[in-house]
């Protein structure tokens, strides 16, 4: 390939990582904002958190708009070729992400009104602030193809499992302990679920930073206990 191909190629990757780590940056917003509306029971903030998810969606299209034309133009090698799948992957997982912390802001409202539950929402924005900060590393790991970080960021899910898995223990206690608590504790638990899910989408996007790097995928990567094998406390 000519050099004047290659260099065109890598200013045209450069310009989409540029778009995909401003596309990061907005799903992050939207998690700690999405938190904090749900910690603080402000309708407003949620409402600011869904409108905001159409700039997320429209990041994603852009950034499929771009790699295609740019496999069109440059015909990459397979090295190239793998970076170009790679940002489509994670746009996709990113995308899915910002559709959680919208989920998140919609149940705002019906919390708003439903009985409180002590320390239910801070502890959601713990989850939050855990799947956040291993989003920032991600992203970190992928501007600068990073695979130590990557990996780092990989062994951190099982933490955002164990956590996800004493949220519903404690929310199925306070279930049982009064009815009144079930409309809200079953809010809680899609939330905590849809939290540990981005943090899984999370650990993709690091999977595919190494992929890039090294050319292959790392063996199957450890997970907490799942849960599904919750059961409800003795009383």
């Amino acid at each position: 390939m000519k050099p004047h191909t290659l260099s065109a190629f890598d200013r045209d990757l450069e310009a989409i990582r540029l778009s995909l780590l401003a596309m990061g940056g907005k799903v992050e917003t939207a998690m700690i904002e999405a938190s904090r509306a749900l910690e603080a029971r402000d309708v407003e903030r949620a409402e600011s958190v869904i409108a905001g998810d159409r700039a997320i969606d429209a990041a994603e299209e852009e950034i499929n708009t771009q790699v295609v034309r740019m496999l069109a133009l440059r015909q990459p090698q397979a090295d190239d070729l793998r970076s170009a799948v790679a940002v489509m992957k994670m746009a996709a997982e990113l995308e899915r992400m910002g559709d959680y912390a919208k989920n998140m802001a919609k149940r705002v409202s019906v919390l708003a009104q439903a009985h409180v539950i002590d320390g239910a929402a801070g502890a959601l924005r713990r989850q939050a602030r855990l799947v956040g900060q291993m989003l920032t590393d991600m992203l970190d790991a992928f501007a600068r193809m990073d695979v130590d970080l990557a990996r780092d960021v990989i062994a951190r899910d099982i933490e955002v499992d164990d956590m996800t898995n004493a949220l519903f223990r404690e929310f199925i206690t306070h279930m049982m302990e009064d009815p009144r608590n079930i409309t809200a504790c079953l809010h809680y638990i899609f939330i905590a679920k849809n939290i540990e899910r981005m943090g899984d989408l999370v650990t993709h996007g690091a999977e595919h930073v190494i992929f890039v790097t090294e050319g292959r995928q790392d063996s199957k990567r450890e997970k907490g206990l799942s849960t599904a094998s919750i059961t409800a406390p003795e009383k």
